[in-house]
């Protein structure tokens, strides 16, 4: 009897180690797997490698990615809490048939899960924990390819919170004020003697990656940026077989992080070599082979794309013209963010030189109409010396990063703050909406509320960033007090009796 209580205890500590020993992620978190391989053949051509996990009925198929040195990964989201196991399928016998298991366990606060299309309206996102997610992005068009210390000093500039999305490109930018060679490329190879489109370089996706990380560590989506024309080392003009197993590569890498986005081009119709059918398979492409339906857009240069594609999740827009809102809603029946509007800013082109008072107007008049805007800053550093402009060496927010000198960004988090507490389109929503009045100056506002309901009114400045809710409350036909000034949105709270 003492015997089998002993073996009793020993199997019960056994049972308890072994619990002890399997890795715990939270939901939405990333399990990681590392297998060590051969890299005698091109690694990441002529290995495959795929992972099957699954809880119960549920299964998701991932693939693995070489990452150097010998080394293969595999990266999983959990969408469920609880115990997941897995097995690999490799045509390298190092690789093949390797099994695990671990506990997936309930999210932290700060972690609510990638963003999607909101169920209950299908013009705006919200997070997978059902919580309602605001896109306020910022533009940071090369940052990845900055040294540490300045992205850093970015980092330290978004830890301010002005900004929940950040669009950024994959492939480096050639363009002015974005001159410098990037320390490292994404393929083997060098600019004058070419690149090896089949062998991928892992430490630049590394590095790309701990941007992403640094993103999410903040609460940032992060909005990637496939392919851009503003190229001089010829990543624009790969041929379909290499624009293919590179959009499989950046899958197998980073489908798992809970921030990303997929933007398929910045400016689609300026790369000469892809036309829509091409687009259009390889937007397909993606939605087969990322296995969290992550976020899809697309974004133009002078010619829409037509955002009523089934696999597009939302509209990224280029365009001026925030009256259009109303008309694209209701075309697409999506999302919609004017990605570029123009910039806060000073440089040589229009595109650049937007006052931040009309930047500030810009969001305000999207968010009214049931839409979202993104800043962007232009700002030259160097304008009292001829020398370094032409040197295009000033650090511009919207390429480098670094900091910013504009007026618009805390104006910007003041109208966020304004849309988290509930207030917006009232399209969307209208028991708590936005009236906005841009350049015009009304001393008086008429509304004709129904005769049955009661409405409190704020008046808002939106330059000044003040508040003030009228002690009267409204019903029926209404003439609301304004201070004859521009700039100025009233927010109308229908009261609940």
């Amino acid at each position: 009897m003492k015997q089998t209580k002993i073996v009793f205890i020993f199997l019960l500590t056994l049972h308890i180690v072994d619990a002890f020993s399997i890795e715990v992620v939270e939901r939405w978190r990333i399990h990681e797997i590392t297998l060590n391989g051969t890299d005698k053949v091109n690694p990441f051509v002529e290995t495959s490698l795929y992972c099957y996990f699954h809880m119960g009925s549920d299964t998701l198929l991932v693939s693995g990615f070489y990452d150097g040195n010998g080394q293969y990964r595999i990266r999983f989201s959990p969408t469920k809490e609880g115990e997941w196991h897995y097995y690999t399928v490799s045509n390298q016998k190092k690789l093949n048939n390797k099994k695990g298991k671990f506990i997936c366990v309930a999210p932290q606060m700060q972690n609510q899960g990638p963003v999607g299309i909101d169920i209950n309206n299908p013009f705006t996102f919200s997070y997978a924990n059902g919580n309602p997610y605001y896109p306020f992005g910022t533009t940071l068009y090369a940052w990845a390819h900055q040294s540490d210390s300045l992205a850093q000093l970015t980092k330290n500039t978004l830890s301010k919170g002005y900004f929940n999305k950040v669009r950024m490109c994959i492939f480096p930018k050639a363009y002015w004020w974005n001159q410098a060679e990037p320390a490292i490329y994404p393929f083997t190879g060098d600019p004058i003697e070419g690149w090896d489109f089949s062998q991928f370089n892992p430490a630049f996706f590394q590095n790309f990656e701990k941007r992403i990380l640094q993103l999410d560590s903040l609460n940032i989506e992060a909005d990637i940026i496939l392919f851009h024309p503003y190229d001089r080392w010829g990543f624009s003009k790969m041929d379909s077989l290499s624009n293919y197993r590179y959009l499989d590569y950046i899958i197998a890498r980073i489908s798992s992080f809970k921030n990303v986005w997929w933007c398929l081009a910045n400016e689609f119709d300026f790369i000469e070599n892809l036309n829509i059918e091409d687009w259009n398979s390889l937007i397909t492409h993606i939605a087969d082979k990322d296995p969290y339906d992550k976020l899809i857009s697309i974004h133009n240069g002078i010619a829409m794309y037509d955002h009523k594609h089934p696999l597009i999740s939302h509209a990224s827009i280029q365009s001026n013209d925030i009256k259009s809102i109303p008309i694209w809603r209701k075309n697409f029946q999506k999302p919609i963010i004017i990605d570029e509007c123009g910039y806060e800013g000073n440089i040589p082109w229009f595109w650049g030189q937007l006052t931040p008072e009309a930047l500030v107007a810009k969001f305000w008049e999207g968010v009214s109409l049931g839409a979202y805007v993104s800043h962007g800053e232009t700002y030259l550093e160097f304008i009292n010396t001829e020398q370094r402009v032409e040197e295009n060496d000033d650090v511009l927010w919207w390429s480098k990063g670094g900091v910013l000198h504009g007026k618009s960004p805390e104006r910007i988090a003041f109208l966020r703050e304004i849309v988290a507490s509930g207030s917006g389109s009232r399209e969307d929503n209208d028991a708590d909406y936005i009236i906005y009045f841009g350049n015009n100056q009304p001393a008086l506002h008429l509304i004709e509320f129904p005769e049955n309901e009661v409405y409190k009114v704020t008046i808002i400045d939106t330059w000044n960033m003040t508040k003030c809710t009228l002690e009267k409350l409204y019903s029926s036909y209404s003439l609301i007090p304004l201070p004859s000034k521009p700039y100025i949105a009233l927010r109308i709270e229908k009261l609940i009796h």
